[in-house]
C-alpha cells in the first residue's frame, strides 16, 4: 500500500553504458512459501534503438509518456532487499520471521506467504486502476512516476500486486520489492526505495468465531458509508478488522524496536482502503510515521474474486525502518558498495543489535543555480530528476531557496541550492564544478529554462 505519494529526453545526456538484456523467469503466484528469484544485480536494461526500451527481457515502445532515465533503469534488478546481510534484507527477514512464528495456519504452516521477487514493471492498470485510484488522481501524474509508456511503468508501490495475488486465491500474504517515485532530493528521499505490502482477508467464520454469541453477526449489510466504515460493511466487522490490523502492526513494531515502544494512530486517506490510518512510533523522543494501513475497499476485494471476505492491508517502507533501527543517516548509503558500510551488517543472526558507525563525515560542497522558468511546462520533479541523472549519488540535497516573480514581465525565477557530498570520499571543487556546469547546460537544453548563471 502506498505510504506517501518527464522525461525520457533527459536520457540523451546520460551516457551510462547498459549491459545486454537480462531474462527473468516468472514467479508462480500460487506459491505458499517465500519466493526469492531475483533479477541479477548487474545492469538490467538496454536501449537497442531510440524508440524502445528493453528491460528485464522485454521490449517496451516509447511514447509521449516515457520518462524513465537510464540512471533509473540501471538500478532495476539490484534487489537490495534480497541481498544477504544488507540492512534492507535484515529488516525484511525480521518481519518475515515475526509473521512466520506468530501466525500459523490450520495445517501448521505459516499463514502468510511471502513474495519478494515480483517484477517491478507493472501495467498502469495494476498500479492504479485495480486499486480504484481515479483517473484524475494526483498520484498518476508523470511528474511523480516513472513511465515506460502509457501502458507500463515502474511500480510506485507494492500495492500494484494486491489484486493479482488475491485473484490467485491468496488471503494472507506479504509482497516485498523496490518501488519508484520521482521526488525531492534530501537524505531521506531517493527515487528508488523498498516497500513491504501486507494483506489479510477474513471469512465470516474466521472473524467472528472467537466472539461470544457471535453466530448472528454478519460481514455485510446494505448501509451507508461514513468516516468509520464502508457502506457494505457492518460496523461490527469493521471494528474487528481494524482491531486485528492495529494489534498485528503494534506487535510487529514492538518486536522490532523493543518493549516500551509508544505507538499512535493518525487518520488519513488512501483510495483503496477505508477507513485508513498511519502508524507513528516514538523513537528517541521523536514521533515518526512508519507505515500506512486500512480496511480494504470491498469493491477491490470483490473484483479480485473474494466476494465473501473482508480484509485489511498495510504498507511499510524498509528504508524508513532500517534508518531508525540502525541509525543510518543518509538513504544513499543503502546503495553503497563500500565494504566499510556492508560489513557492519554481517552477524550471526538477523536480530543482532547493530548501530551504524559513520564511515567518515566528508565535507559538503554547495553551489546555487538560478533560472527563469518556461511559461507552462516546468515541474520541480523534472529538475530534481535531471539533477539526479547528471549528478547521481554525489547529490545529497536540493533545496528551493528563493522564488522571485518579476513585477513587469511576470516571469518567475527559481534559485536552488545543491549540496554535493560523496558518502565515501572527499569531492574536489573541480569535479563538482564540472557536474554543476553540466546541470546548468542540461536544464537549459532539456527543460527550456533561461539561465541566470
Amino acid at each position: 500500500m502506498a505510504m506517501l505519494w518527464k522525461f525520457m529526453r533527459v536520457a540523451k545526456y546520460s551516457k551510462t553504458a547498459l549491459s545486454p538484456k537480462v531474462k527473468v523467469r516468472g514467479i508462480p503466484s500460487h506459491s505458499r512459501h517465500s519466493s526469492s528469484k531475483s533479477v541479477p544485480s548487474d545492469f538490467a536494461a538496454s536501449a537497442p534503438c531510440s524508440n524502445t526500451v528493453e528491460l528485464l527481457g522485454k521490449t517496451y515502445p516509447q511514447d509521449d509518456y516515457s520518462n524513465v532515465t537510464e540512471k533509473i533503469l540501471s538500478k532495476v534488478g539490484k534487489n537490495l532487499h534480497n541481498r544477504k546481510h544488507h540492512p534492507l534484507w535484515l529488516i525484511k527477514e525480521q518481519v518475515k520471521d515475526h509473521f512466520y512464528k506468530h501466525y500459523i495456519g490450520r495445517c501448521g504452516t505459516p499463514l502468510f506467504s511471502v513474495y519478494d521477487g515480483l517484477s517491478p514493471v507493472v501495467t498502469v492498470q495494476q498500479n492504479f486502476d485495480s486499486l480504484l485510484i481515479p483517473q484524475n488522481h494526483a498520484s498518476r501524474r508523470k511528474e511523480d512516476n516513472y513511465y515506460l509508456n502509457r501502458d507500463h511503468m515502474l511500480r510506485a508501490h507494492t500495492s500494484a500486486h494486491q489484486w493479482d495475488l488475491i485473484h490467485s486465491g491468496l488471503d494472507a500474504f506479504l509482497a516485498v520489492g523496490d518501488v519508484y517515485r520521482r521526488d525531492t532530493i534530501d537524505n531521506t528521499h531517493y527515487p528508488i526505495f523498498h516497500q513491504m505490502e501486507g494483506v489479510r482477508l477474513f471469512s465470516c467464520h474466521e472473524l467472528f468465531s472467537s466472539i461470544k454469541d457471535g453466530e448472528g453477526l454478519q460481514l455485510f449489510e446494505q448501509g451507508h458509508r461514513t468516516a468509520h466504515k464502508q457502506e457494505c460493511h457492518t460496523m461490527e466487522a469493521v471494528r474487528l478488522v481494524e482491531f486485528n490490523l492495529k494489534q498485528v502492526l503494534t506487535k510487529l513494531m514492538t518486536h522490532i524496536f523493543g518493549d516500551g515502544l509508544q505507538v499512535r494512530w493518525v487518520d488519513c486517506y488512501f483510495p483503496f482502503t477505508h477507513p485508513s490510518f498511519e502508524m507513528e512510533i516514538n523513537f528517541q523522543g521523536e514521533w515518526m510515521e512508519v507505515l500506512g494501513c486500512g480496511v480494504m475497499e470491498q469493491q477491490l476485494v470483490n473484483s479480485a474474486g473474494a466476494r465473501d471476505k473482508i480484509g485489511w492491508a498495510f504498507g511499510l517502507g524498509l528504508e524508513r525502518l532500517a534508518m531508525i533501527l540502525y541509525d543510518i543517516p543518509d538513504i544513499r548509503l543503502f546503495w553503497s558498495e563500500d565494504e566499510r558500510f556492508l560489513k557492519q551488517f554481517i552477524g550471526p543472526h538477523i536480530w543482532q543489535k547493530i548501530k551504524f558507525q559513520p564511515l567518515s563525515r566528508y565535507p559538503p560542497l554547495i553551489n546555487d543555480i538560478s533560472f527563469w522558468l518556461p511559461s507552462e511546462t516546468y515541474s520541480e520533479n523534472d529538475f530534481y530528476d535531471l539533477v539526479r541523472t547528471v549528478g547521481g549519488d554525489l547529490i545529497e540535497k536540493v533545496v528551493l531557496v528563493d522564488e522571485f516573480a518579476h513585477p513587469k514581465t511576470k516571469k518567475v525565477s527559481h534559485c536552488y541550492r545543491i549540496v554535493y557530498r560523496h558518502p565515501e570520499r572527499t569531492l574536489t571543487q573541480d569535479e563538482v564544478h564540472r557536474i554543476h556546469r553540466a546541470i546548468e547546460e542540461s536544464a537549459v537544453r532539456e527543460l527550456g529554462v533561461e539561465g541566470r548563471f
